[in-house]
């Protein structure tokens, strides 16, 4: 395996645990899938289409978003936002982050 084969796998393993906050972190108000993609490419977190819907289903399966159609507009879209279970998850989560990042800055040097 090559190097870049190896980092690129690893660099992808490192991205795969952060994707559920960045997205969490992003729906405080309503978004649709696109404009969530363009919001989080916009800070810097790439998130592939076809990796985010089914996160997004599954976060919902699981109470953390709810959804809702807008058939107002010439193109219906889904908007997603953060539920009340989502946001004391999503509190919880961003605690733990903030000590994960601490304690890998000290061993990091």
């Amino acid at each position: 395996m090559e190097k870049d084969e190896l980092l690129s796998g690893l660099l992808q393993e490192l991205r795969r645990g952060t994707i559920v906050l960045s997205v969490l972190s992003q729906l405080q108000e309503p978004q649709y899938g696109y404009s969530l993609v363009t919001r989080l490419s916009e800070n810097g977190m790439q998130v592939e289409t076809n990796t985010l819907y089914p996160l997004l289903r599954r976060l919902e399966s699981q109470g953390l978003l709810k959804s809702e159609w807008d058939t107002g507009e010439a193109k219906p879209r889904k908007y997603y936002v953060i539920t009340d279970d989502g946001k004391e998850i999503y509190e919880l989560l961003r605690v733990q982050w903030k000590k994960t990042a601490e304690i890998m800055n000290k061993l990091l040097g």
